[in-house]
């Protein structure tokens, strides 16, 4: 039952004891000895590198050398500008070192098997959700411009755009909570989980009393997070205990004790897909403080999405790649070709698409590129952080000097610090080029959303910083003309009635730590 907050009023279940969570026994488990191992690797790089440091001196022509070459390596690489600039003042600082560190980062230890194996994944699936010519034509001709960034999409993730899919969007967590439960409690086949973050409490436990409620009468519960949890909300053998609920869980990634380039790359999406009918992604994961059941930074707004129709295909899909990376006999078919049913109050287009940071194709950047650059009225956006690059940087610039109307709303109460001091380094640029930029003062923006020009919008995981453009997996729905869009820009609206506009007379105000913190981890941004 939802109260009248949109927060639900129900059973809770909880499977861990009140202090089998949080850092202290996180330190005394099994994640503590995973941890200190790792210290211990970390330690005896460092002693190693001390030892052989005093010959340095001796082959000082040598370490020159090499340096130059790993500036030309650089130089010659396909990464973006603004981490050629980070690596090589590394470099400059730590000549054998910046270099040992940068040959390690980029030799794919730990993850060349992850890398082939979502390669596959993709390449299998291609076929399976083929791409309606009928749909693609129509929209080619109510959008050339939109019809051409399906393109791209179907080109290198193998996307299709769909027609008869409906979205309805969440301006809270608590309004998402409320109508997961609903749909939750409808599911007659499959539900399909996927989450950067569960956490215990009345959100988990009211969603874990439903999905082994489902599972005691036949339904298939799949269930996939983050090996991130395990630092301090759940136990390593948390995956057992749903287990015994009826409940498949994986882990993406568990932390292990042993040094890998793995860990940098994180499962940040958030997917719900039951029946193959309805599908739910957005910034809001388990945890109560996205539904303000609990308060950390002030308030939490945050939003989602729910898809009905053919697009939920896609986001089966989705799920389905990740959770097969580890099996090797893929079922798509049966959960895919779910039939979706007409959806009568269905209107304009949808193509859920996924990010895979080890792709060369940035997708979610690119996405967000490509709205910024076709933009003629305004382009909306709402963004927990900015730590931007060079690319994304002189796009905001370059739509508001053409004369677009581009507004940022960011927090006003940070989670990270660091992250909030970096956002602040870009603030006068952007005011230079007319970009406006507000800040929500009642708390803590946690929202991914771009909205353009009344017709098209981006709902997803996809964060403005180098975590979710380069390293993390992804996902969001974009979407040209559907009836959510409205919505989407009237919530930008009444969010921004809660902010506080940035100026340049609050900038010179900024407190001076805030500055210099800025100023020192501006250098280090792409590997924060």
């Amino acid at each position: 039952m939802s109260s009248g907050n949109g927060k639900v009023k129900g059973k809770t279940l909880r499977l861990l004891k009140k202090g089998h969570k949080g850092l202290v026994y996180a330190l005394f488990s099994r994640f503590g000895l995973v941890v200190l191992m790792l210290l211990v690797q970390i330690a005896m790089i460092v002693v190693i590198y001390n030892i052989f440091k005093e010959f340095v001196p001796h082959y000082y022509g040598i370490s020159m050398a090499f340096s130059a070459f790993m500036v030309l390596v650089l130089i010659n690489s396909r990464m973006d500008p603004t981490s050629k600039v980070t690596w090589l003042v590394i470099i400059m600082i730590m000549p054998v070192f910046g270099s040992m560190l940068y040959i390690y980062t980029q030799s794919d230890i730990g993850h060349r098997t992850l890398k082939k194996r979502t390669d596959t994944l993709v390449r299998d699936a291609r076929d399976i959700i083929p791409q309606d010519p009928e749909v693609l034509r129509q929209l080619n001709q109510e959008s050339p411009g939109a019809a051409s960034l399906v393109a791209y999409l179907q080109r290198n993730a193998c996307r299709p755009v769909f027609a008869n899919s409906d979205v309805k969007y969440f301006p809270t967590g608590e309004e998402k909570f409320a109508e997961l439960v609903k749909q939750l409690r409808k599911a007659e086949q499959f539900i399909f989980l996927e989450y950067f973050i569960i956490d215990e409490g009345l959100m988990w436990g009211e969603i874990l009393e439903i999905l082994a409620e489902k599972a005691r009468k036949g339904v298939e519960v799949r269930v996939m997070y983050d090996g991130t949890c395990e630092f301090s909300l759940l136990p390593r053998n948390y995956p057992q205990k749903l287990k015994e609920l009826g409940i498949n869980c994986k882990v993406f990634a568990p932390l292990t004790p042993f040094l890998s380039t793995h860990y940098n790359y994180r499962d940040h999406r958030k997917i719900v897909v039951i029946d193959g009918k309805v599908a739910f992604t957005g910034g809001v994961n388990l945890a109560d403080e996205y539904i303000n059941e609990i308060e950390r930074f002030g308030h939490w707004k945050d939003t989602a999405i729910m898809v009905r129709g053919e697009a939920v295909r896609s986001f089966t899909m989705l799920f389905l790649q990740m959770w097969n990376i580890t099996e090797y006999k893929p079922d798509f078919g049966v959960y895919v070709d779910q039939p979706g049913g007409m959806i009568p109050e269905a209107k304009g287009y949808v193509i859920p698409y996924g990010d895979c940071p080890l792709s060369s194709e940035k997708l979610g950047e690119r996405v967000y590129l490509d709205i910024l650059n076709r933009a003629t009225e305004y382009v909306h956006i709402m963004t927990p952080y900015l730590v931007l690059d060079g690319v994304m940087q002189t796009a905001l610039e370059f739509a508001a000097e053409r004369g677009v109307d581009v507004k940022l709303i960011l927090p006003g109460i940070p989670d990270k610090k660091a992250a909030y001091a970096l956002a602040k380094t870009n603030y006068r640029r952007l005011l230079d080029s007319g970009v406006k930029i507000y800040e929500y003062t009642p708390g803590f923006v946690h929202a991914k959303v771009f909205v353009s020009d009344s017709r098209e919008a981006v709902v997803g995981t996809i964060n403005l910083d180098y975590r979710s453009l380069y390293h993390h997996f992804e996902c969001a729905a974009y979407m040209y003309d559907t009836n959510c869009i409205p919505h989407i820009e009237e919530d930008f609206q009444q969010t921004l009635d809660k902010c506080r506009r940035v100026t340049y007379e609050s900038i010179r105000k900024e407190k001076l730590i805030t500055k210099l913190t800025g100023f020192v981890m501006k250098a280090i941004a792409p590997l924060i």
